[in-house]
């Protein structure tokens, strides 16, 4: 029997290469005052604005040049309020995207942005309706064109937490792989990571369900072959690939959930400021021993085996977790004191991972002991 589930999308999904040349004509189906927020390049967004001003929109471009926190939103907002849009068009990798999809959401409503935020204030549902969001990403990691959330890092508290509501989701997410070709290889490598961990923890966690389990199943394997792929060099069909992945680890996440990788890394990015995708290619192999130590026997057990077998088969052997964090490392990334962790604050970070939101789909409940286990290990 299959339990009841549901299942949010995007109102429309493009994807291939090429399909962004339509961005601008399709925008303008939702009107011509256009806010755009692109990534610190603007250079990047020079053809979107040339297409949006064939098509007679008005623009006014946000820069938003590192993971948006709460000082930018704020200042955003009043510079998007005074524009008065009609749509927000996210043009870059996720943290552009974030911060599209947080003014889309804010701009109409009413009230201080904290009552809407989760874990430092009370996460209320907007007020409003949000403006129509459009949705471009450049990188290959964060799926933040098919979810509802945005995260906005709270620099007072150095956490990181989500403003989340369903109508959050992108009228119109245009994934198109070209716009991620010749990504930097660090990149390509910590954002391709962040993507696999969301097809892997959505496939584990205690909230899976047919439609998730379908895309996170097949996406594994391909993230698998195409990060080791782009590692070695330019790939047109790897890129393609960790596109598909990136999408569906998206929406995957936002109707199943996460786990512990995502549970630490928010407090992690908020206490160092370090790349999301870094500190979770970082977390993933030891959060996936921790779970396997803990897990019961039973299906959930069954997964974490066959995800094991399958980052084995890919990463030269040997336990899987363990021949994951050996690849990772030897392609240059970081350990978490390299990205600004200091092993004093291990306790607090354990301590407040395992209150967040994303810890509570984790297949099994870790202990803050465990998770400071996983915070040496993965140092």
């Amino acid at each position: 029997m299959i339990a009841p589930f549901q299942v949010l999308l995007p109102g429309r999904i493009l994807f291939g290469r090429g399909e962004a040349a339509k961005t601008a004509t399709l925008a303008a189906g939702f009107g011509r005052r256009v806010l755009l927020v692109h990534g610190r390049d603007a250079a990047r967004a020079a053809w979107l604005l040339a297409d949006l001003g064939r098509e007679r929109c008005e623009v006014h471009s946000l820069t938003c040049a590192t993971e948006p926190d709460l000082p930018m939103l704020d200042a955003a907002l009043a510079t998007g309020r005074a524009f008065g849009p009609d749509l927000v068009i996210g043009l870059g990798g996720g943290a552009a995207l974030d911060l599209a999809k947080a003014l889309a959401a804010l701009i109409p409503a009413t009230g201080p942005v904290l009552t809407h935020l989760e874990a430092v204030g009370p996460g209320l549902p907007l007020t409003r309706g949000p403006l129509p969001f459009i949705a471009v990403p450049t990188t290959s990691g964060t799926g933040a064109e098919a979810t509802k959330n945005a995260v906005i890092g709270v620099p007072a508290q150095r956490r990181k937490v989500s403003l989340r509501d369903d109508r959050m989701m992108a009228r119109l997410a245009i994934v198109d792989p070209a716009l991620t070709d010749g990504c930097p290889r660090s990149v390509t490598l910590a954002s391709g990571l962040d993507a696999l961990t969301q097809v892997i923890e959505p496939y584990l966690c205690n909230r899976t369900n047919p439609a998730t389990d379908a895309l996170a199943r097949a996406a594994i394997p391909l993230a698998l072959a195409a990060l080791p792929a782009l590692m070695k060099g330019e790939d047109a069909a790897a890129r393609d690939a960790m596109a598909w992945v990136s999408l569906s680890g998206g929406i995957a996440l936002a109707n199943a959930g996460l786990g512990a990788v995502h549970g630490l890394a928010g407090v992690i990015g908020g206490m160092t400021g370090a790349a999301h995708g870094a500190i979770c290619g970082t977390l993933l192999p030891f959060v996936i021993a921790a779970n396997r130590a803990a897990v019961p026997p039973g299906p959930t057990a069954e997964r974490l085996a066959e995800v094991d077998a399958l980052l084995s088969a890919a990463f030269g052997g040997g336990p899987g977790a363990e021949a994951l964090h050996r690849w990772s490392r030897r392609n240059g990334l970081p350990g978490l004191s390299a990205l600004g962790l200091n092993a004093r604050d291990h306790d607090r970070v354990a301590a407040a991972a395992a209150g967040a939101s994303s810890m509570k789909a984790n297949p099994v409940v870790l202990s803050e002991a465990v998770l400071q286990g996983i915070l040496r290990a993965a140092g």
